[in-house]
């Protein structure tokens, strides 16, 4: 499976200011995968800096959230014959140096969905202490519901698989693809597997998770991993 074509897709909002460096780095680290950005409403010039750098842009033309943008990077990939997508972030906080290491589960069909994790392991990452309670929660959350441990839920650094962007592309939560979306592709029978990574802190630009969604996410992802649970797979 080592010759299966990978995108990686970048939901972006407002990110002129980190956008340039972070397509550069992929590049130049990773030169065998593709790229599109997905920018999400953006009030300033994060599609213009992408199309100056010649990576597709598909652009909404209202903010939908990080899971919007990534279900449309999903469907640009399907239609354009890629097996495997990844999800990094804009704000250069996901090394490519870790790309190959997120992908390589995937390739080798061990798992459909690869999740980077900063928590699997030591490293000098510091999360803000609300967003590790928040971790903390929802890992438990996902640890009672599947049975497995995943140790970083809201890790924004993923690879899926062909099949997952299908199932994804139709049924997918538009604003925060974390807790909720592992355990219902888990119940799909979807194999889920987590690999050490080390994550940088943002440099520039604005997060998706805004100070009213930071409110407004623990409740809804508790919301929706409930209602996940206790979902039919179809």
């Amino acid at each position: 499976m080592s010759g299966l074509r990978v995108l990686v897709i970048i939901p972006s909002h407002n990110e002129e200011a980190s956008l340039p460096a972070t397509l550069a780095e992929v590049r130049a680290k990773c030169p065998s995968v593709s790229l599109l950005v997905v920018d999400d409403g953006s009030r300033d010039a994060t599609s213009q800096v992408a199309i100056e750098a010649g990576v597709p842009v598909v652009r909404h033309s209202v903010n939908l959230g990080v899971g919007g943008a990534l279900q449309t990077g999903f469907r640009w990939a399907l239609e354009h014959g890629f097996d495997v997508g990844v999800q990094l972030d804009a704000d250069g906080q996901h090394d490519p140096d870790y790309l190959e290491t997120l992908l390589a589960p995937v390739r080798a069909g061990q798992c459909d969905v690869a999740i980077g994790s900063r928590y699997s392991t030591r490293t000098g990452y510091r999360a803000p202490w609300h967003r590790r309670l928040g971790m903390v929660v929802f890992s438990g959350v996902v640890r009672m519901a599947l049975g497995q441990r995943i140790t970083d839920t809201t890790s924004g650094f993923r690879a899926y698989s062909r099949p997952v962007m299908q199932v994804c592309q139709h049924d997918f939560p538009k604003d925060f693809p974390d807790a909720p979306l592992l355990i219902a592709l888990s119940r799909r029978g979807f194999r889920l597997v987590e690999v050490a990574v080390e994550m940088r802190e943002r440099v520039a630009g604005q997060s998706f998770y805004t100070l009213g969604k930071q409110l407004y996410y623990p409740y809804k992802n508790l919301l929706a991993s409930l209602m996940a649970l206790m979902r039919r797979p179809v």
